[in-house]
């Protein structure tokens, strides 16, 4: 098939490059034109496992390119919406200026029996407005959630573990078939609903997560100060199959372009729609998630004696997950960013975020190499579990730092190992 893919950041490169993967013939469109330019020689603009590979694949198929004149996608048999919807500048709400955008510049080229596909996360409610807009054209609108994980979004294109269509025409949900043959053949669950249903799936489903990470991070705060440990109380609760174990795992807490915008958003719309009330609980969720990153700094001024002022600090991670380049709204940058405030000699290091937060807080010292930040520290601070920070040996950075002292803000490390190691461990929740 002929597709589109309109916004080429973060979902929309990678979706690009996968429909390409799966056969079909795909351009993408983008308005920042050295964006294009990277994609359009195979070069990936972010990091993200698999990516690269794919977009050279494709590129060299000759079933992907990519451009900034939207009237090359005219086409397409279906054009899926990519674009970000971030957090409005001066309120909670998702700012829509580009998906509006986006679709304002697509209507001129779209051809009658088209298919315009949304795929970012938005209000409910946005899908029917945007019907309206391009009803005049002749082509149709649907609305197609995204559910890719950083890091393993590859991954969650190809091999998706459900598809969720909301479509007002049936003959939509058959378009949208042919695009998805090779998962649903495969035996990918595939649900079929209306427009407010499939917006509200990827907003309900980001709403729960973080209510999941919250809470087990509740329970770390009580934890604290009953002497409980927070780990092996996650262990017993998540044997019970109506809890689950995945996302119980207590620490600094969650962050990434997301969760955090996304559950404010869906406040504000629960609130614009006189519904407040019904997702008033997710205040809280964001309060308590909040709370975990000052739980670090005061664990850190306790550990120094009282005052980070002139102590040196190695803060081992700044993405907010592993396995990704994305600072936004990251608790481990946001972490160091403090430190330093409070007068801290903060030295942070990380595999691939460092380029990007330096930009971001450029006051900061930024090290590569993961000894030598912890060479002379008198604090480590754990805050993104990348791999190599989980396979640290603790005796070989006891003897790299100042005094060995170490915060698991990931809860990752083995207690025991680094006690035994002559350190003092902090993590969260934990004793």
């Amino acid at each position: 098939m002929k597709l589109s893919v309109i916004g080429c950041g973060y979902l929309g490169a990678v979706h690009a490059a996968a429909m390409a993967k799966l056969g079909h013939d795909v351009i993408g469109v983008d308005t920042d034109a050295s964006k294009v330019a990277k994609l359009a020689a195979g070069e990936a603009p972010f990091h993200e496992p698999g990516l690269p590979e794919l977009l050279l694949e494709g590129v060299a198929s000759g079933r992907l390119r990519f451009t900034t004149d939207i009237a090359e996608a005219a086409d397409a048999q279906v054009h899926f919406l990519a674009v970000g919807t971030p957090q409005s500048a001066d309120s909670d709400s998702a700012d829509l200026r580009f998906v509006y955008a986006a679709v304002d510049a697509l209507r001129p080229v779209l051809q009658p029996g088209a298919l315009v596909a949304g795929k970012s996360t938005v209000p409910v409610g946005t899908a029917a407005d945007l019907a309206e807009r391009i009803a005049t054209t002749g082509a149709g609108l649907a609305w197609n959630p995204e559910f890719l994980r950083e890091g393993f979004a590859v991954a969650d294109t190809i091999t998706p573990d459900r598809i969720v269509y909301g479509v007002t025409d049936p003959a939509h949900a058959d378009l949208l078939d042919d695009v998805y043959r090779v998962a649903i053949d495969a035996g990918t669950p595939r649900i079929t609903t209306d427009l407010p249903t499939a917006e509200l799936v990827k907003t309900a489903a980001n709403a729960f997560l973080a209510t999941k990470i919250s809470f087990i991070n509740a329970m770390a705060e009580i934890a604290e100060v009953t002497g409980a440990d927070v780990t092996t109380l996650a262990d017993a609760i998540g044997h019970d199959a109506r809890i689950g174990r995945r996302f119980l795992n207590a620490g600094i807490g969650f962050g990434g372009g997301c969760l955090p915008k996304d559950i404010r958003a869906f406040t504000a719309r629960a609130e614009e729609l006189g519904r407040a009330e019904s997702v008033a609980f997710l205040r809280q969720v964001d309060a308590i998630n909040l709370r975990r990153r000052e739980r670090v700094i005061d664990l850190a001024v306790e550990m120094l004696g009282g005052s980070v002022f002139e102590k040196r600090i190695a803060v081992l991670g700044l993405t907010f997950k592993p396995d990704s380049d994305d600072i936004r709204d990251s608790p481990a940058l946001d972490v160091a960013a403090r430190l330093h405030g409070l007068g801290a000699e903060v030295i942070a290091t990380d595999p691939y975020g460092i380029e990007n937060s330096r930009a971001k807080h450029p006051q900061l010292e930024y090290i590569a190499d993961t000894e030598a930040a912890l060479d002379g520290a008198e604090l480590a601070v754990l805050v993104t579990e990348w791999d190599e920070y989980r396979g640290l040996d603790a005796a070989r950075v006891a003897g790299l730092m100042g005094s060995p002292r170490i915060i698991d803000g990931r809860n990752v490390l083995d207690v025991a190992a680094w006690k035994q190691a002559g350190f003092e461990f902090r993590g969260l929740g934990r004793h």
